[in-house]
Parts: structure tokens; C-alpha cells; sequence
């Protein structure tokens, strides 16, 4: 929003370059309040949100000091702020950084140091915090873009808890165009983000009007032809047989094929219930289940996408079930009758789909006939940008821009590829940007022509945010395909009926923006958390608010028993009925064990307890929550060796129990490969067993996992602890660790490389991939034979004197070795 137009008035401060900013009022309203208070920014797109966060951070900056952070959803938006930055600030460009995965850690350490300006994904700050890699208690101004998506685990919930805790004199703003789709969603963004004002414009206000341009919106209702139609109706009698399974079991109340994913969500939890109770049938009815939900995606694409998107996605399906381990349910499905019926016709289907046909008419229209420029085409379907931006490209200068994940049969983009394909698209080099919703949030794309929806959208947020990609500097126009008698026709009523609500709910928090704060006031129970007093949690300053008191969750030394334990130990008892025990070290002995008197509890007070989590285990919640206490700080690292590591002796691997089990049976390193590496190089390896249900994984026989928690306990000499949840393996792994380095003093080491295997894991590994019957049975055939040679040669009557291999074991062994080779 640079003011070239020497009559245009433009903003002058110290920290802005001149003429560079067009005055426009209602910015520098928004900017007054946000400046004074944690605010929420409602704005239209396109208005120059970005630009009241400047305005906020120039002033802040200029009367303060300290440094900014802002944080962005996407890569490129997080590059398009920076460049923006750049330019209007009179900053050393040095000086204006970005922190995204593709920095190294110790590099964004060291550039946080000198930067004044940051601008990062939430992702990359959750960890550097996470990890104690830097400190918010200098950050004046820190601003959340897109905050609507504050909700549930997201990032941005985590970094603001640190920052209100942290930072010595913190200041938030939060940027929108659509912050929920109702007052709870909105204060559920407020209350995690800690906001107490709400400043909302709309384009019906008079200082906004003049900036904003109508936006046309028309449905096209497509006829789907009746090739396509009965392919839909092939694999709709397929699900109907499926839910009368699911009706007969008492948890589906129809066989209606187009149930709801609110009734899809209840039939599974009924199932869970029945699984949970032992009964069988549950598990044969999750299987059905699952049948339905892979059927449901298949009629999905075939009525809204393509017949191409259909055959890409059968052809994942049918890899799928070949492949080791597949569940009953991808079998099942690939082999009925109805559905093959379906894949044939499919193949069969040689004719253009009608939506890619008026797809390529209204951009004829726009790009020929209206001498438009360009054009944005959205899609929910990643397979369907491929496959559409292959076929404009016969009229059209067309380019895609999906996300950075490589996903089956699909390359994602890298970074800079979506930056090159955003600043061509802006110079004009192409016409048509096929996008999937990567291209939804805040990228500045303007003047585009028209912007065509494949389908609706069903959600209010992404409804909004798509449709503000035109109309920002004259009119534009949005067309949305949708065809007829599918469930496209369901989520236009959804679309309207969502977004209708919305535009109320903003007309209606512009009104009551005062009452709305004051609940704020009044219910902000993490705010009341947070300033408690004002200072730095680590790195430099005043100690932060106490966050979960001085033993870990404020349980921890009422945890009953944990005493008793210290005391057992001391006294040579060496049951537990809970826990399965080994000695790596062959002699039973522990010169270390806590006293009777020893508080295992970590005390809060002292030198913290420090806790290595390998990267990867950022998907769950256990590094992000022990890093919240006071007492413990978390190191991230990409460990070679397990998954936590609590002192120079203690390893941990943690496991789900659905993983647990799908490591016993398939995948690149079984948890005796694990295990046997840890047992190397620490000398006293944990492995923890997460979750409910160990005994109801797959189809393995409860014998077979407890043979594997035996053989991981006495002949690997692995300590097996059982939890229920991530809460519970957070606080074991912090009692684990005060344990180690208050009570034994003992420090975090952290060693050892997977390294190559040893000759006897690597006879193991052959022997195991034969026919893929795994490490167990692998060892009874080598303890059997002596050899890999001699396995290999062994009659089918000589395999089954092994133990545990019976008549089936045994064909599949000598058809493997015996048959011939046909490539």
C-alpha cells in the first residue's frame, strides 16, 4: 500500500520511510488502539491488516525498544511480510530476519541475538522456545496473523502463554478477516491469545467503503453426465450394504449413503464403546466403519473433483492393500465386486468432465472476451489442481501452487518455487494460478480478474478468505461450480448459511465490542495467569510467573506411592507389578538407587532438570508441556538414539501401543533394533508403552506382545513402563529425570549413533524380511539352525521344529526362497 501519488497523503514517523504508507484513517485508528492494549484486528482482506501491525511495531519500537516478532501460517506469507517490512521501515534490511524450518537451529539462535525484526512460522518458534533456544522477555510487539487459527493445539496457543509469561513488556495483536464463525469461536481466539480489546471495520464503514470494491458472487450449477453418475451409485450401494452391517449392530440408525460426518463421528465412538467393553463386534464394525470412510472420499471426488481424481485415488488404494500390514478394511474394500465394477468404469471414462469444461469457458470469458488478466482457480483437491492445471495449460498460460509436503503420487513445492510462482503470477508472467488452500491466507495476489471455486467451500473462514483474493483494487467477480444433486448442493447451504452467520456475528461484535471486551476482562483466565509478574521465564531478566508451581503440575509431590517406591528400592524389593525390569549391565546392581529418604519429585528450587527430546517428537504435546514448568528445561536435538534422554544413563523410547505393535510386525526398524541400539549405548534403556488397548491392536495374538515386552526386558535388559495418555508419560519422564539428576546426580548425556548393525542383526534382518515374518520368529530360526544358509534350505517339515512357526509360516518361507524369479 506504498503512496506513489505525490497528492495522496502519507505517513510520517521516524521509524517509516517517507511517502511510502498512504494515510488511510481507519489504519490509524486500529493502529491507536492496538498499540494501547492486546487487541484482536478485524479487517477485511485486502485493507492493509499488515499495515496496522507496522504501524503498531514502528511505535513500539521507536518508544520502547526491544525487537518485534511476527508470526505468519505459511512460508511464503511469512516471506511477503518480511519484504513489506523491508521497505516501509527504516531498519537495516540485516536486521528484518526469517525464522522458518529451512534456518538451522543454532543459525536462528544467533540471528535472533541482532535482529530487531522477526518473522517466522509458529512452528519454528514453538520449538526454539520448546527447546530454550531463545527468550520472548525482550519482544515489545508481537503480532498473530491470521489468528483465527488459535484454537485447539495450535502454535500459536503455546507461544502466546510463553510470551504473556516471559516478556518483561509484552503487546499482542491479533490480525483477522474472519476471526470465527460465532462469539464463542471469537473468544475462544481472544481468551488463547490473551486479548482484551476488539476492534472490528467492516466494508460498510465510511472510511473503509472508498477502498473496497463489490465482489460479485455466482453459482453455476453443473449436470453431471450419467457415466459418472452411475459410478457414484455403484459404489453408494456399496456403503448402504456396509452401514446395514453398522445398523444391525445397533450403532447406525440409517443406511442412507449421504449421512452426515457428525453421524459418521457417533457411530465410531458407539464402536469404541463396544471395543472398550471387549466385545467383538466392535472391532469387526470399526472395519466397516472404516470401508464406509474410505467409500464416502471415493464418491466425494468422483461427484465434486474428477474421474481422474477417483482413478488416482483407487490406484493408492489398491497399493495399499498389497502392502504389508494393510488392514482388513483397504482389502476388503479393493476386493469387492461393486467396487471393481466402479474401478473399471472408471479406467473405462474417456470423456471430458463438465466441470473442467466450464472451467475452461468462464476463463475464456474473463482472460478473452473481458480482457482480464488473471484468474485464480481454488481446489480442495491436490490431485485435481495437477490434473486441471495440466489441462488448461492447452488454452492457457496456467501454473499450480500446493503446499511444501510431497504426499502419494504428488511432489509438494519448496519454498522458493511458491515464492517464484507467487512473483510471477504479480508481474504477470502467467494468467492462471491453480491453487489448493495454501494460497488462501493473506498472500497479497491483487487485481485478479475473478476467482473460481471447483467447489464450495463448507467453511465459513475459508469461504471468506478465498473470496478476498479479488475485489481489492476495482470490482471482481467470484464464481463458484457446483454440481447438481451431489454434495456440492450440501455444503452451498453449509457455505451460505455459515457465512451469513458470520457476517452477522462481525456486523454484530462491531456493535457490542464494548460488552465483548469486558466479558474479556472479566473471564481471561490466562491473562490472570500470565501477569502475575512481569519478567523473563529463562534467558536473561526477572524470573516469569510461576506456571504449574514448584513440582512439575502442582501434583507432583502428592503423587501417592512415589515415597514408598524410593523407600523399596533401598530395601532390595525388587517387584512391581507394573513394572517390567531389566539390567543392561548383567549384574543387577544399582550403586545409585535412592535412599529411603530421597524425594524423586523434582523441588523447583536449585539448578533446573534438563530433558534431551529428539525434534520429531514435536507431534505430540510431551516436550511443549514439560518445558511449561519451571523446573525443567527442555534441550531439542535429532537424536540418533531414542526419544528422550534424562540423564548420561537413561534413554527413553516412548511408543503408542498401535505403534508398538506395528513394530513388532513390519516397518524399517523393529523396537528390538531400537532397543538393541539404546542398550549399547546407554546403560539403563526405558521403553514406554503408551495408551489403552495394547492387547486389541491388529490381528497379533496378546501372547505374541507379551512375549515381545518379555524378550525387551530380559534379553535386552530394557526397563517397560506402561502410561495412559501423553499427560501421564510427561510426568513419568519428569520423575524420571529428577530421579537421575536430583536424588542420583546424575548429568544428561546424550551419545551413542545408530550405526550399522552387528552380524547378528543383520542375520536377523534377512531372515526377517522372508516373507515378512519379523524379528521374533526370526531369532527361534536362526536359534534353530545356526545359520541364514541353513534357514534358506530348511524343508517346510524342518522350518516348523522351529518355535512358533507352524504349517502357513512355513509354505510362505519355502515359497519365497524356492519360487522363481520372475521380475
Amino acid at each position: 500500500m506504498a503512496a506513489t501519488d505525490e497528492d495522496v497523503p502519507s505517513i510520517d514517523h521516524p521509524l517509516l520511510e517517507r511517502d511510502f504508507l498512504e494515510r488511510r484513517l481507519y489504519q490509524l485508528q486500529l493502529a491507536g488502539t492496538a498499540a494501547s492494549d492486546h487487541t484482536l484486528v478485524c479487517l477485511p482482506t485486502g485493507l492493509g491488516k499488515t499495515t496496522v501491525s507496522l504501524l503498531v511495531t514502528a511505535r513500539r519500537l521507536d518508544e520502547v525498544g526491544g525487537k518485534s516478532l511476527m508470526l505468519a501460517p505459511t512460508k511464503p506469507l511469512v516471506s511477503q511480510h518480511a519484504d513489506f517490512y523491508r521497505e516501509a521501515l527504516q531498519v537495516p534490511d540485516e536486521e528484518i530476519v526469517v525464522f522458518t524450518g529451512d534456518v538451522s537451529p543454532d543459525d536462528r539462535a544467533a540471528l535472533w541475538e541482532s535482529a530487531t525484526v522477526v518473522m517466522a512460522t509458529p512452528q519454528v518458534i514453538e520449538n526454539d522456545l520448546v527447546g530454550s533456544r531463545l527468550s520472548l522477555a525482550d519482544v515489545t510487539h508481537l503480532t498473530f496473523d491470521e489468528c483465527h487459527r488459535a484454537t485447539g493445539d495450535y502454535a500459536y496457543n503455546y507461544i502466546a502463554e510463553r510470551y504473556h509469561a516471559d516478556a518483561r513488556d509484552p503487546l499482542v495483536t491479533g490480525m483477522s478477516a474472519s476471526p470465527g464463525g460465532d462469539e464463542e469461536a471469537i473468544l475462544e481466539v481472544c481468551e488463547n491469545l490473551g486479548l482484551r480489546e476488539v476492534e472490528v471495520m467492516t466494508s460498510e464503514d465510511a472510511d473503509v467503503a472508498e477502498f473496497t470494491h463489490e465482489t460479485e458472487v455466482e453459482w453455476e450449477r453443473i449436470d453431471l453426465p450419467d457415466e459418472v453418475l452411475e459410478i457414484r451409485d455403484a459404489l453408494n450401494e456399496v456403503i448402504e450394504d456396509r452401514l446395514e452391517r453398522l445398523k444391525e449392530l445397533g450403532v447406525a440408525k440409517s443406511t442412507r449413503p449421504d449421512q452426515s460426518q457428525k453421524d459418521l463421528n457417533r457411530m465410531r465412538a458407539e464402536l469404541q464403546k463396544l471395543i472398550n467393553n471387549d466385545q467383538s463386534e466392535g472391532y469387526k464394525g470399526m472395519s466397516a466403519h472404516a470401508e464406509v470412510m474410505k467409500l464416502r472420499q471415493a464418491v466425494t471426488l468422483v461427484e465434486t473433483q474428477s474421474v481422474e481424481a477417483l482413478r488416482r485415488y483407487f490406484e493408492r488404494q489398491r497399493n495399499q492393500a498389497r502392502t504389508s500390514g494393510a488392514s482388513k478394511a483397504s482389502q476388503r474394500l479393493v476386493s469387492d465386486p461393486r467396487v471393481r465394477e466402479a474401478m473399471r468404469r472408471a479406467e473405462n471414462f474417456d470423456e471430458l468432465h463438465p466441470k473442467y469444461r466450464k472451467t475452461r469457458m468462464l476463463l475464456a470469458e474473463t482472460l478473452g472476451l473481458e480482457g482480464g488478466e488473471r484468474v485464480i482457480v481454488f481446489t480442495e483437491s491436490r490431485d485435481t489442481a495437477e490434473a486441471l492445471t495440466e489441462f488448461l495449460s492447452g488454452s492457457f498460460d496456467a501454473r499450480r501452487f500446493v503446499g511444501q509436503g510431497d504426499r502419494e503420487g504428488s511432489d509438494g513445492m519448496t519454498q522458493n518455487q511458491q515464492q517464484e510462482v507467487l512473483d510471477d503470477f504479480r508481474a504477470g508472467e502467467f494468467e492462471v494460478l491453480v491453487s489448493t488452500s495454501v494460497a488462501e491466507e493473506g498472500l497479497d495476489v491483487p487485481e485478479v480478474d475473478l476467482v473460481l471455486f471447483y467447489e464450495p467451500v463448507p467453511t465459513a473462514i475459508r469461504s471468506i478468505q478465498r473470496k478476498g483474493r479479488t475485489g481489492r483494487q476495482s470490482e471482481g467477480r467470484v464464481v463458484v461450480l457446483l454440481a447438481e444433486d451431489t454434495r456440492d448442493e450440501a455444503y452451498f447451504w453449509i457455505s451460505r448459511r455459515r457465512e451469513k452467520e458470520m457476517e452477522d456475528e462481525l456486523r454484530a461484535l462491531k456493535g457490542v465490542a464494548e460488552d465483548l471486551e469486558a466479558e474479556l476482562h472479566d473471564s481471561q483466565r490466562s491473562l490472570d495467569a500470565f501477569e502475575g509478574t512481569s519478567g523473563a521465564r529463562r534467558g536473561g531478566g526477572t524470573s516469569g510467573t510461576e506456571r504449574g508451581g514448584s513440582t512439575g503440575n502442582g501434583r507432583g509431590k502428592e503423587q501417592p506411592g512415589l515415597e514408598d517406591f524410593a523407600a523399596s528400592v533401598d530395601d532390595g524389593d525388587e517387584s512391581n507389578p507394573s513394572v517390567s525390569t531389566g539390567d543392561a549391565d548383567g549384574d543387577g546392581s544399582d550403586s545409585d538407587a535412592a535412599g529411603p529418604d530421597d524425594n524423586p519429585v523434582p523441588s523447583g528450587e536449585g539448578e533446573s532438570i534438563e530433558i534431551v527430546a529428539d525434534q520429531r517428537e514435536m507431534d505430540a504435546t510431551i516436550a511443549r508441556e514439560l518445558s511449561r514448568r519451571e523446573e525443567i528445561e527442555v534441550r531439542l536435538e535429532t537424536l540418533d538414539v531414542g526419544d528422550y534422554v534424562c540423564s548420561d544413563r537413561v534413554v527413553v523410547e516412548r511408543k503408542s501401543t498401535a505403534d508398538f505393535v506395528d513394530s513388532l510386525v513390519g516397518g524399517d526398524r523393529s523396537v528390538f533394533e531400537q532397543v538393541g541400539t539404546m542398550a549399547r549405548h546407554y546403560s539403563r534403556p526405558v521403553v514406554v508403552v503408551e495408551g489403552e488397548g495394547l492387547y486389541e491392536q491388529r490381528d497379533v495374538h496378546p501372547n505374541a506382545i507379551r512375549g515381545a515386552l518379555s524378550s525387551l526386558a530380559v534379553d535386552f535388559g530394557a526397563s517397560v513402563l506402561r502410561t495412559e495418555s501423553e499427560d501421564d508419560t510427561t510426568e513419568l519422564l519428569a520423575v524420571l529425570a529428577g530421579r537421575e539428576q536430583e536424588t542420583a546426580s546424575r548429568e544428561v548425556s546424550v551419545h551413542g549413533e545408530k550405526g550399522s548393525k552387528t552380524l547378528g542383526e543383520q542375520q536377523e534382518y534377512v531372515v526377517a524380511s522372508i516373507a515378512e515374518i519379523g524379528p521374533v520368529t526370526a531369532r527361534s530360526l536362526l536359534a534353530e539352525f545356526g545359520s541364514v544358509e541353513a534357514v534358506m534350505v530348511a524343508t517346510e517339515e524342518e522350518l516348523q521344529a522351529a518355535e512358533g512357526v507352524g504349517q502357513v509360516t512355513a509354505e510362505r518361507i519355502r515359497e519365497v526362497v524356492g519360487s522363481e524369479y520372475t521380475g
